[in-house]
């Protein structure tokens, strides 16, 4: 049943309109024929909306949510996990590089405790 309005929409996603109105010029959100002046959304545009969101929390590009809601439609079950794999690849990356700049600031912070004489370790880092 159509009742939202492109602002209970965005509510009901904890979105902004103007987030809605991206996703559509995007092709992610259909945008509905007006009704008696005013376009209204139904239960799927919120779940497809609520997708969107989620996707996005999980790392998903635009462009890889775009194709994930294109499978959904197609069911193609293999692409789906082949992207989800890429995702958690690129998140390992991501894991990996955090990892790394947690022992260096942690090395910093070590040198840095070791004496209050001289110009400060971790500030100097930076500077190079």
């Amino acid at each position: 049943m159509a009742a939202n309005s492109i602002a209970g929409l965005a509510r009901a996603g904890g979105v902004g309109v103007e987030t809605v109105r991206y996703y559509q010029r995007r092709g992610l959100l259909e945008t509905p024929e007006r009704g008696e002046g005013m376009r209204r959304y139904g239960d799927e545009a919120v779940r497809r909306l609520r997708f969107i969101r989620s996707a996005q929390g999980a790392g998903f590009t635009l462009e890889q949510i775009g194709e994930l809601l294109a499978l959904d439609a197609g069911q193609d079950r293999p692409r789906a996990r082949e992207l989800a794999r890429e995702r958690i690849a690129d998140l390992d990356r991501k894991i990996a590089e955090l990892k790394a700049a947690r022992t260096g600031l942690s090395k910093l912070l070590h040198t840095c405790s070791a004496g209050d004489e001289g110009p400060c370790p971790i500030i100097a880092a930076f500077e190079t």
